[in-house]
């Protein structure tokens, strides 16, 4: 950021603020369109899935910065197109849109930019909030990869339009910007997941229903260990099992990774989960990851308190498995519909008894009147039900994974329990 701008104020446009008619909107327009610039390059980086980035901020992080970063950057180009329009308007006495014309017309690069501002417009359209509910996944993520279409597109007219890469080490400067962004997306987004993929031939071992509605993929490959995957995390995978097999979908896993198998579960919501229950043993698996810090890595004292709610019991029941603990010290609060909706009933039972895991079994629907972790009836304040269920609440790191508005519930029950901010580890199931 402070490239940029540094950039700007070596093209002299602090002086020309004051010194030209125009000046007042033309050169905070450049300023706006070289800080759009640079949030596209941050956009792009902190999406690549560069492993270092990944474990440092978390996926929920990356995905929340992305988003402002995004909106910030759209925001900031359409500022850049409207102020440079008016600029011109006052110093040339054209009409708004016959300056707009000029500039797309008579600028180099500007035609490409005009396009690749309109796919990006489109893009964070489609990301907001109210588009998102209504958007599939993966339609959403088609739509979405315009965005590095976009940036290409806008990018070249900087370099051959803007006064501030006049100097060749300036367009070398951005040009390197550039080429690192898209480098660290081909290699660690295709490259690794390509090669990764063929060198541990993960293959479909057997599919099993666990509970009405939720089906089990045990897959089998060589030298999993490899890729120091932990419970909690989450690979996005690829089941080459016929057409459509190229969407990617994020399963964590579901059990405590071993060095030849791996096991995720899900439950059969939309087509691509339903999909799971027709694999057959050998199908090839092509697959991304581990991703995510829902991880004993984050973990800060011996007793923990996992939260969770429907499908969100499968990250939590690995780290159940693969995390240390005495007896006494962890306690599961699980959440379902029903009772027949409790997925690794026997599993959990069995942790119960062989490492004095406690199992609390909450079945119930959501509260209709208010957001709450709790099934219905919630008759007491969410912290106070936390508080009688765990008592020593505030010694443990808590651990929640469910729907998006239950998981924020759980939480800000946690921290009102007097769970320190940093105890509190939340894994969220949106896009």
């Amino acid at each position: 950021m402070l490239f940029f701008v540094y950039l700007w104020v070596h093209d002299g446009a602090l002086g020309r603020l004051v010194d030209k008619a125009e000046g007042p909107l033309k050169y905070p327009g450049t300023l706006t369109g070289l800080l759009s610039a640079d949030l596209m390059f941050v956009q792009v980086v902190l999406m690549a899935r560069i492993p270092w980035i990944e474990r440092s901020f978390g996926r929920d992080q990356l995905v929340r910065i992305h988003r402002l970063s995004g909106f910030t950057s759209l925001t900031l180009m359409l500022v850049h197109v409207v102020l440079l329009m008016f600029s011109y308007v006052v110093r040339d006495g054209r009409s708004p849109f016959g300056s707009l014309w000029w500039m797309i017309a008579d600028w180099r690069g500007m035609m490409l930019a005009t396009l690749g501002t309109v796919l990006l417009v489109i893009v964070g359209i489609t990301s907001s909030r109210a588009a998102r509910k209504r958007l599939r996944y993966h339609s959403w993520h088609l739509l979405h990869l315009y965005t590095f279409l976009g940036i290409g597109l806008v990018v070249p007219h900087m370099v051959w339009a803007g006064s501030e890469f006049k100097e060749p080490w300036a367009q070398v400067c951005i040009v390197s910007l550039y080429v690192v962004a898209l480098g660290s997306l081909l290699t660690f987004r295709l490259a690794m997941p390509v090669l990764r993929s063929v060198r541990h031939r993960v293959v479909v071992d057997r599919v099993i229903e666990d509970a009405p509605g939720n089906v089990s993929v045990h897959l089998r490959g060589r030298g999993l260990d490899q890729l120091r995957a932990q419970a909690g995390q989450f690979f996005i995978w690829r089941f080459r099992d016929g057409r459509g097999w190229t969407r990617g979908n994020p399963y964590a896993l579901s059990a405590a990774p071993r060095s030849d198998v791996l096991r995720i579960t899900a439950k059969e919501v939309g087509v691509n989960s339903s999909r799971l229950r027709t694999l057959r043993p050998g199908t090839r698996v092509l697959f991304e990851g581990p991703y995510g810090r829902f991880t004993g890595d984050s973990r800060h004292g011996r007793k923990l308190t996992a939260m969770a709610s429907g499908i969100g019991i499968t990250p939590v029941c690995a780290l159940l498995e693969e995390l240390a603990y005495a007896p006494g010290e962890a306690v599961l609060l699980y959440r379902a519909s029903s009772d027949d909706d409790f997925v690794f009933r026997q599993e959990l039972d069995e942790l119960a008894q062989q490492r004095g895991t406690r199992v609390v079994y909450l079945p119930g629907h959501r509260p209709r009147e208010r957001s709450s972790w709790q099934p219905e009836p919630a008759s007491e304040d969410d912290h106070i039900a936390l508080q009688r269920l765990v008592p020593d609440i505030s010694e443990h790191d808590v651990y929640i994974c469910g729907p998006d508005a239950w998981g924020q519930s759980a939480a800000v029950a946690a921290r009102r329990a007097g769970v320190p901010a940093k105890h509190v580890h939340l894994e969220r199931f949106a896009f």
